[in-house]
């Protein structure tokens, strides 16, 4: 995994382990939030929070900012 704590603040790409009733991994980008016991919290561009358990991250990286629209 290439993000770390130093980076909240930043957004960030989280692939993760989908638990939800659906098999495979999934996606969320926003903005890295906090990180704690809970797991990573990202803040979608719709400003859902989205808190990831960290044992199921597969990937995780720093991303460049959202374009304008």
């Amino acid at each position: 995994m290439a993000v770390t704590p130093a980076d909240i603040g930043a957004r960030v790409s989280v692939r993760r382990v989908l638990r939800d009733g659906r098999e495979g991994l999934g996606d969320v980008v926003g903005d890295l939030v906090a990180w704690d016991a809970d797991g990573l919290a990202v803040r979608r561009r719709d400003g859902s929070l989205e808190v990831v358990a960290e044992a199921d991250v597969v990937a995780a990286k720093v991303v460049p900012p959202a374009p304008q629209r």
